[in-house]
């Protein structure tokens, strides 16, 4: 397994913008880059939800719910994936996770992200 670390969360207004970062500062960087990778977010209470996909062709795929403001991208070489989130609403409110694709019975940390009316 590779060691995932998120970072970037905040506090932010309504209408702001948020990029996160998840880093594998460990991980050798073929392994880094040989499997999909993901975002996800979960509230206190509900299931974590997938918020976007990045796979190991290059293709993005992002949740409907966040679908034309949350862009998903990653720096193959210096090991981070990032989820850039813009025009930020109360509802986007969740701690995020990063994760990749064979891994997903271990979660890190998570970053929280609040976002106030």
């Amino acid at each position: 397994q590779v060691r995932l670390v998120e970072s970037g969360g905040g506090l932010v207004q309504a209408g702001g913008s948020l990029k996160l970062s998840c880093s594998a500062p460990r991980a050798i960087t073929s392994v880094f880059n040989q499997r999909d990778m993901y975002w996800y977010r979960q509230i206190p209470g509900k299931e974590r939800e997938l918020v976007a996909t990045f796979t190991t062709a290059g293709r993005t795929i992002i949740a409907d719910s966040v679908k034309g403001r949350f862009t998903i991208s990653r720096d193959s070489s210096r090991k981070i994936l990032y989820l850039q989130m813009n025009n930020l609403k109360p509802e986007d409110t969740a701690v995020y996770y990063c994760n990749r694709d064979g891994q997903l019975d271990s979660w890190g940390q998570g970053t929280q992200v609040t976002v106030s009316s």
